[in-house]
């Protein structure tokens, strides 16, 4: 595990968040919404769920910060598009923001895309992404204000999280088998 701190002034902040507004099937409608307030029925935005497997077969997983709802619980990076922003940005920007790591365009794949939200009242079309690459955990840089813990996790350590309660199990069982899936 590891746990040295990220700060960035430059880090936007969510109250001026502006997210393009997409229709069931994923396409944007040419408007935004500003990220906090409800959204229309029929309106959703895009979100990304990112998984990073090592050569071991091990998914870098991290801990959300004590100032996030629910907080405390482990799970893998992900996020919410802003305008203008296509899903592998996202991804991107999302890792490099919450871990400090940049990932190589290259080694990543697009394994589910617009899988509804699971959570109650949620708006969100989830693309998740296989990110095949070995990052050294030293190299982790945790932003406070998203993350305060990283680590290395086989399916059976995720497993088991989720038994005790302290994994996200949000999408985890659909996501699980695309994960095998993706593998090769």
């Amino acid at each position: 595990m590891y746990s040295r701190l990220y700060t960035n002034k430059n880090r936007r902040t969510s109250l001026a968040e502006q997210w393009d507004i997409l229709d069931k099937h994923g396409n944007k409608t040419g408007r935004l919404h500003q990220r906090g307030k409800p959204m229309n029925k029929g309106e959703y935005h895009l979100e990304v769920c990112v998984w990073i497997e090592n050569d071991k077969g091990e998914y870098l997983i991290s801990q959300r910060s004590p100032n996030k709802t629910p907080p405390n619980i482990w799970e893998c990076t992900g996020g919410n598009a802003i305008a203008g922003d296509d899903s592998l940005t996202t991804a991107l920007k999302e890792v490099k923001e919450e871990l400090g790591i940049t990932l190589k365009p290259q080694n990543g794949q697009m394994i589910k895309s617009h899988l509804p939200c699971a959570n109650a009242g949620c708006h969100g079309l989830v693309d998740v992404w296989l990110f095949r690459q070995n990052i050294d955990i030293s190299t982790v840089t945790l932003a406070p204000e998203e993350t305060s813990n990283a680590m290395w996790a086989s399916r059976d350590k995720i497993n088991s999280m989720i038994n005790e309660g302290i994994f996200t199990t949000v999408h985890y069982k659909e996501i699980s088998k695309l994960l095998q899936k993706g593998q090769g």
